[in-house]
């Protein structure tokens, strides 16, 4: 929820899990803006695991962004990568990530952070490829339904590209079209 001139919006945010290699939803929480990312992120990583357990899988690492900075979310992943904010962890050599989105820090956690950029193209291809950023509902069930169905378009365009032997044309709902 936020300010906008002299009225408010409304607003949601999307918390999702992505498989990094394949850029695959693997697990969402649908939260109201105004609530912190902290709260949400433990529920995502638990519901991430229990699909990963039935898969025959385990969670390796976790890349997240700074706002997910906490010492509950490091300790949920085998292997956390998660950026510290300039207000935590001050003077010790640990990650960082500027307003430039340039990486400071060690350097294995900084090649692994850089997997980050696939994450957001995942949310860029939800926001513009299946209207995320402009549904006409309202309530959070009604969105909470939106956005799984953007998010089952989204596999199932995969799956149908992986299937025809053509697996680029994943990013291109037209293809489909015909």
């Amino acid at each position: 929820m936020g300010r906008n001139g002299r009225t408010y919006d409304f607003g949601y945010k999307l918390h999702i899990s992505i498989d990094p290699c394949r850029i695959l939803p693997l697990a969402g929480v649908l939260a109201p803006a105004n609530e912190n990312e902290k709260r949400h992120g433990p529920s995502l990583i638990e519901r991430t695991k229990q699909l990963l357990r039935k898969a025959g899988a385990r969670l390796r690492s976790l890349i997240a962004d700074s706002q997910y900075s906490s010492e509950r979310m490091r300790r949920l992943a085998g292997e956390a990568v998660i950026p510290y904010p300039s207000n935590q962890r001050q003077g010790e050599d640990v990650l960082r990530v500027d307003r430039k989105f340039r990486t400071y820090g060690p350097e294995e956690q900084r090649l692994k952070y850089h997997k980050q950029p696939s994450v957001e193209s995942a949310y860029a291809f939800l926001k513009t490829q299946y209207g995320m950023t402009v549904n006409k509902v309202r309530g959070l069930k009604k969105v909470a339904v939106y956005a799984l169905y953007s998010i089952l378009c989204h596999v199932l365009m995969r799956e149908a590209a992986e299937n025809i032997g053509r697996p680029e044309k994943a990013v291109s709902p037209t293809f489909f079209n015909t």
